[in-house]
């Protein structure tokens, strides 16, 4: 196994090619599209990146894309991202400084939320209750997220306590300070989803909780020490295990 060590922001890259490989082991992933990215520097624009319809299962730490949101020669040459995570990951980062990290996926449950006439994800469990009052919806699909959609996108992270976005009819994208932390998001936000959506197709009346406990829950999860960093460490022990290629 190659090591690049050399390579900048090596641990960062490393905890991606994680992330990706486990998105797709869940399931989550979508052929060769979809896209995660982290900022690494002060302001935001310059991030790191999967590489262009690069497969998740296969991502390693050394395939990162270094992007600069400035730079207008970035769709140019070999090593230029696919053009829809330029316009939405891009856009994300110059214009949402707290999105220090994005992923965005169409895995099944969030993506049939986001096809609901109401795409509200009521606090019916824990996890639901997580995301009480922290998610944002958007109701303005206008086509694949080339740089104008990509900002319109970004336009909607309004409030810092919304870290998640419902993209009706597209998908979901989920923002936050680190790889850890928007990855157990991710993945949360997807099993809420899932129990929401089994939950309608009994057709039997839902155990909707009340404001003032939906609203504690959330915030003792949001207290709960160190959950997405254990959450990711393990994810990279039993790749280690397996003897995955990832952090080469």
């Amino acid at each position: 196994m190659t090591i690049h060590h050399n390579i900048s922001h090596w641990a960062e890259r490393v905890d991606l090619a994680a992330a990706f490989r486990w998105t797709a082991r869940l399931n989550m992933h979508e052929a060769v599209s979809n896209h995660f990215s982290l900022a690494v520097n002060d302001d935001g624009s310059q991030f790191l990146m999967n590489p262009n319809q690069m497969h998740f299962a296969r991502i390693r730490a050394s395939d990162m894309l270094l992007i600069d949101a400035n730079d207008p020669k970035t769709m140019e040459g070999p090593n230029a991202p696919d053009p829809t995570a330029w316009g939405l990951h891009g856009g994300l980062h110059r214009l949402v400084p707290h999105a220090r990290c994005a992923m965005h996926v169409h895995s099944i449950h969030a993506t049939v939320l986001a096809s609901l006439a109401d795409s509200t994800l009521p606090p019916i469990d824990q996890n639901c209750c997580t995301f009480y009052d922290r998610v944002v919806i958007d109701d303005g699909y206008g086509g694949l997220a080339f740089e104008d959609e990509g900002a319109r996108c970004a336009a909607l992270f309004t409030d810092p306590k919304k870290k998640v976005m419902v993209m009706g009819n597209h998908g979901v994208l989920v923002i936050g300070d680190t790889i850890a932390e928007t990855f157990n998001r991710m993945y949360y936000f997807e099993r809420a989803a899932e129990t929401y959506i089994r939950a309608l197709q009994t057709g039997q009346p839902l155990r909707v909780l009340p404001h003032d406990i939906a609203e504690k829950t959330a915030q003792q999860i949001e207290a709960y020490p160190e959950q997405d960093l254990r959450h990711l460490s393990e994810l990279k022990a039993l790749l280690d295990r397996e003897g995955s290629d990832y952090a080469s």
